[in-house]
């Protein structure tokens, strides 16, 4: 077994941009309606707690905000309904969650064609009236700040479109109409609110530096002071298609870190334009919805890696999605199926759910950071720290880490050890629902043993400083992901209790 000691100095600061927590993706904006949804995004908020969510499907005919009518002498009107937003919104704010709102898809009564995009037909073609599209967008935001309050509305990010270089998600992926939805979609949004931040071009892979530069040279162009600049990140190869499944291989992360960087460099140099924010508003291992790898505990292990570098380059990076109620590509047949969330159907978290938990309590100054391993110290002195073992082709062995962390004490001379540990033998659902035979539908006895199957392993440990210093040793199997926690022992207990003879020591 591979053996690593890090060994952290007195007063370490080590730059690192702990941004987990900004936004999380979501299926299209409809399925807010359902209560599965809730419950799994409940869940996900009681346990880790997103600010943002963003998704697709605002203006997509199942939100059914768009209509129209025609008067007695024949001449047709705009209408708008915002039941549904209203739910949904309401649904948002009850979790403490907040909007980063993502215009599109085109309400199929706006649209110039008939292109569709997705089992549920979101309609990705620019509209046949600019004009009529830019009302839409105001009508949705003065509602919204009707309803919520100016303040707090004009707070949310807006992005414009989706995935435009795809062929896809906009018609011919035509960039001199896309630019033209921007333009005018942005400048009808400041036209309501300056106070609103908007962005783009929402763009993935395909001739992504030529997007991000042209977007750029647009922008000064035509002196559209834009907000913030938006791309999506997937790690994976082409999937090998078998059933209702693909299967992948894993990129080495450091190509994805590479073309982040390309952006990044793109953006900063325009003199007007440097430093902006750029916002991952999708990232995951795979982009499609039914790649077995996103319930593993190797998409685990390779995302404590993204987690702990994508800040360095980015405001912000959105996992796509907190739950698997997703229906890109139909209605999923299995609980377990590949979906991109951090929650199977049923309720259940997988193992990637706990990596995101722990990085969410990553919360102080930085002492260590390397490929493997995040520390950071709190203000009262304490540490908390990620381990993580990654693999690529499904194959490696055990390593171990040892922690050796400066703790300024007075009288305490003891510290406490927290560890909390997810790998493929404490915190595998996806092995245990295999050895069950894969059922399609669950019991609720399934389900309450799959939960309790899904839980990290958690153990503790209690020992005396050395040299003022305390000593973490950790055992992280392959695709394995520890958290820890390190602290002062305050004197305590009742008059007569002894451990030691308790336990016959």
């Amino acid at each position: 077994m591979a053996e690593t000691i890090y060994t952290v100095e007195k007063d370490t600061k080590v730059p690192f941009n702990n941004n987990v927590a900004f936004c999380v993706g979501t299926g299209r904006m409809g399925l807010a309606l359902q209560k599965e949804y809730q419950e799994q995004l409940a869940l996900v908020q009681e346990e880790i707690g997103f600010s943002h969510i963003r998704g697709h499907g605002l203006f997509s005919d199942d939100m059914a905000i768009y209509q129209e009518y025609t008067d007695e002498n024949g001449k047709k009107y705009a209408e708008y309904n915002f039941t549904y937003l209203d739910l949904v919104m309401d649904s948002y704010r009850k979790l403490h969650i907040r909007p980063f709102l993502e215009l599109g898809f085109m309400p199929e009564k706006m649209a110039s064609g008939e292109q569709t995009v997705f089992y549920w037909k979101g309609n990705v073609t620019p509209p046949e009236s600019y004009d009529a599209w830019c009302a839409l967008v105001q009508a949705t935001l003065r509602h919204l700040m009707d309803r919520y309050g100016a303040q707090e509305v004009t707070g949310w990010p807006i992005e414009v479109w989706n995935e435009p270089n795809l062929p896809g998600f906009w018609k011919d992926a035509d960039m001199e109409e896309y630019f033209k939805l921007f333009a005018r979609t942005f400048a009808a949004i400041k036209e309501v609110d300056e106070r609103f931040r908007v962005g783009g071009p929402a763009i993935c892979g395909v001739e992504d530096e030529k997007w991000i530069r042209c977007f750029m040279e647009f922008c000064r162009k035509e002196s559209i002071p834009v907000d913030f600049v938006t791309r999506h990140h997937y790690t994976t190869e082409v999937p090998e298609k078998d059933g209702h499944y693909g299967y992948v291989k894993l990129r080495e992360p450091e190509e994805g870190f590479a073309n982040l960087q390309t952006t990044r460099d793109i953006v900063d140099s325009f003199e007007e334009f440097q430093g902006m924010e750029i916002h991952i508003t999708e990232f995951n291992t795979s982009y499609i919805p039914n790649c077995p790898l996103h319930d593993t505990n190797q998409n685990a292990a390779y995302i404590a890696g993204q987690l702990s570098r994508l800040g360095d380059m980015n405001e912000s990076y959105s996992y796509w999605t907190f739950g698997d109620i997703f229906e890109e590509q139909g209605v999923p047949f299995t609980p377990f199926h590949g979906g991109f969330g951090l929650v199977a159907n049923g309720g259940i978290p997988k193992p990637t759910f706990w990596t995101f938990k722990f990085f969410k309590d990553l919360q102080g100054t930085c002492v260590h950071r390397s490929d493997d391993a995040v520390v950071v110290r709190t203000e009262d002195g304490s540490y908390r720290g990620i381990a993580w073992n990654r693999t690529m082709e499904g194959c490696g062995e055990d390593r171990g880490f040892t922690f050796r962390l400066p703790m300024d004490v007075s009288e305490e001379k003891e510290y406490t050890i927290l560890k909390k540990t997810v790998d493929e033998v404490t915190c595998n659902p996806l092995k245990l629902w295999h050895a069950m035979g894969e059922p399609s539908s669950l019991t609720e006895k399934q389900k309450k043993l799959l939960k309790e199957g899904a839980r990290p392993f958690v153990e503790a440990d209690r020992k005396k400083l050395t040299d003022g210093e305390a000593e973490v040793c950790l055992t992280v199997r392959e695709n394995g992901v520890v958290y820890f926690e390190v602290s002062a022992v305050k004197a305590g207990g009742d008059r007569g209790y002894c451990y030691k003879r308790v336990i016959g020591k």
